[in-house]
C-alpha cells in the first residue's frame, strides 16, 4: 500500500512530476515533492494538500548539488518521520541536436548532468537507508528514446540510455537486497518541454496519462514499463532490426523529401 510509504518525486513543479503529484495526492500517500522554482512548488503542494488525501510538503532543491540531495532526504526523514521509501526522479530536460557544424558540447554536457547525474545523486542519497531496511523502489523516468540514437538527439538519446542501462545494471546488483529498481519509458508527453517541439510527434500522450502509467509501474514487480503500446511495439521492433535495415528505415521515415 502506497499510504505505507514516502515517496520523493523530484522536478515536480512542471510536466510528469507535477502530474505524478496531483495524481498521487488522490491517495492516502506521503508526498515529498522537490523542484528548484520554490514558488512553484508551493503551489503545487497546496494543490495536492486541496484533493484531501494526501499529506505533501515542498522540499526545494537543485538537483545537480549532490550534498544538497542528501541534505533534502534528511529533512523529508525529519518531517515525516520516515525514511524516503520510494523515490522517482522527473527531473529533466530536452533539447534538439540542430547542427553539429556548430557543435558545442556544452548544451550535451548540460543534458547529461541533468537528465542522468542528477539520478545518481538521488539514488546516492536515498540508497543507504533502503539498504538498512531491506525495503525500497527508485523508479526512474528514460524515454522509448534511449532505445539507441535517432536523429536531432544527439544528446537527449544518449543521456536517457544512459539511465536505461544503469538502471538495469543496479537492478541486477540489488536483486536480493529488497529494493526494486525499475524504469519508466513514455514516448511523446505533452509538457512544456515537449511544446517547443517543431516536429510531429505521433502517438502523443497527456501528462496526466504518463502519471497513471508510473502509478501503475509502482505496485508491479517489472523492470520495465513503456508506452503508449503502438509506438512501443514499434520501437521495440526497430530495435531488435539488423543496423543497416533501421539505418534506412529511419532515413527514409525522418528525411522524406531531402
Amino acid at each position: 500500500m502506497l499510504e505505507d510509504e514516502v515517496i520523493w518525486i523530484t522536478g515536480a513543479s512542471s510536466g510528469i512530476g507535477e502530474a505524478l503529484a496531483l495524481e498521487l495526492g488522490k491517495q492516502k500517500t506521503r508526498l515529498a515533492l522537490s523542484a528548484r522554482s520554490g514558488d512553484k512548488l508551493e503551489q503545487l503542494v497546496q494543490r495536492v494538500r486541496a484533493l484531501g488525501q494526501a499529506q505533501a510538503h515542498a522540499f526545494p532543491l537543485d538537483v545537480l548539488d549532490r550534498v544538497g540531495n542528501r541534505s533534502c532526504v534528511a529533512q523529508i526523514r525529519e518531517c515525516f518521520g520516515s525514511e524516503v521509501s520510494i523515490f522517482v526522479p522527473c527531473a529533466g530536460t530536452y533539447k534538439t541536436s540542430d547542427s553539429l557544424h556548430r557543435y558545442s558540447s556544452d548544451e550535451h554536457i548540460q543534458l547529461m548532468q541533468l537528465n542522468f547525474f542528477s539520478l545518481l545523486y538521488g539514488i546516492e542519497a536515498v540508497l543507504p537507508a533502503m539498504l538498512e531496511r531491506k525495503h525500497g523502489q527508485i523508479v526512474g523516468v528514460s524515454s522509448l528514446v534511449g532505445y539507441f540514437g535517432l536523429p536531432r538527439a544527439f544528446g537527449y538519446s544518449a543521456s536517457k540510455g544512459a539511465i536505461i542501462n544503469a538502471l538495469q545494471s543496479l537492478r541486477f546488483e540489488l536483486r536480493n537486497s529488497g529494493v526494486q529498481v525499475k524504469c519508466v519509458n513514455p514516448g511523446f508527453v505533452k509538457t512544456p518541454l515537449t511544446d517547443k517541439n517543431d516536429f510531429e510527434m505521433p502517438f502523443l500522450v497527456t501528462a496526466e496519462f504518463a502519471a497513471r502509467k508510473m502509478i501503475e509501474a509502482l505496485h508491479k514487480e517489472r523492470f520495465e514499463t513503456h508506452f503508449p503500446l503502438s509506438l512501443s511495439l514499434v520501437f521495440k521492433f526497430l530495435r531488435i532490426l539488423p543496423q543497416p535495415l533501421f539505418e534506412w528505415i529511419i532515413k527514409k521515415v525522418v528525411y522524406r523529401g531531402r
